[in-house]
């Protein structure tokens, strides 16, 4: 049984492989879940290592393998990771420093179905900001890893580094940030340039009943 913390480091050199086709330095583990020791992730590496999560090839540059054996009960091989939640409303904690599977959840959707898996997470939507787009407060949707994104599209964006949010995106004539909800009692929240990254695209959405 691993920890949380690296359930975590797993679940980001997963999304990094996913996107990048090779696997992520420690610097950019640390970066990506949230500390700043590289000290810390090479023992939570050592210990998906250990676990069976991980192939430690020895040295050689980008030398991390995953391994199939680490699809634990309960994640479907060639599924979607289930990063956390985003808010359809107020922006909330970034979802690089969410645990995958919190609360109970699954940190996992098998979705091959309906979705390329290739460059694809989920998130389960928090707020009802996006209800007039039939995104409802405790949908899963299901976005594209994209670092742009073209007005109009809905995006997955991070503000200041420190919160995420859902919202239709649109730039302004005067060069700024839109980020327009789809709720007529909502404002749209408006930014500098510098303040948004844009971390995917929405393509799809998920409803339990």
């Amino acid at each position: 049984m691993i920890s949380d913390s690296q359930r975590k480091t797993l679940s980001f050199i997963r999304q990094y492989v996913a996107r990048y086709g090779y696997a992520p330095k420690l610097q950019e583990i640390a970066t990506g879940i949230g500390i700043s020791s590289r000290g810390v992730v090479h023992r939570y590496i050592q210990a998906l290592v250990q676990a069976g999560y991980l192939e430690n090839l020895g040295g050689k540059h980008r030398g991390l393998r995953l391994l199939d054996k680490g699809r634990e009960s309960g994640q479907a091989v060639g599924g979607i990771p289930l990063l956390g939640k985003i808010a359809a409303g107020r922006p909330i904690e970034a979802i690089c420093d969410q645990n995958g599977g919190q609360h109970g959840e699954q940190n996992e959707l098998n979705l091959q179905t309906f979705f390329s898996t290739i460059n694809t997470f989920a998130v389960r939507v928090e707020g009802d900001s996006m209800i007039e787009m039939g995104i409802l407060d405790g949908d899963i949707v299901i976005v594209k890893s994209a670092d742009s994104a073209k007005s109009g599209e809905v995006v997955v964006a991070l503000i200041d580094g420190e919160e995420v949010t859902l919202k239709r995106l649109e730039y302004t004539k005067e060069g700024l940030v839109s980020l327009m909800p789809a709720n007529k009692k909502m404002q749209a929240m408006i930014y500098e340039p510098g303040r948004v990254h844009i971390q995917g695209i929405l393509i799809g959405s998920v409803r339990k009943y």
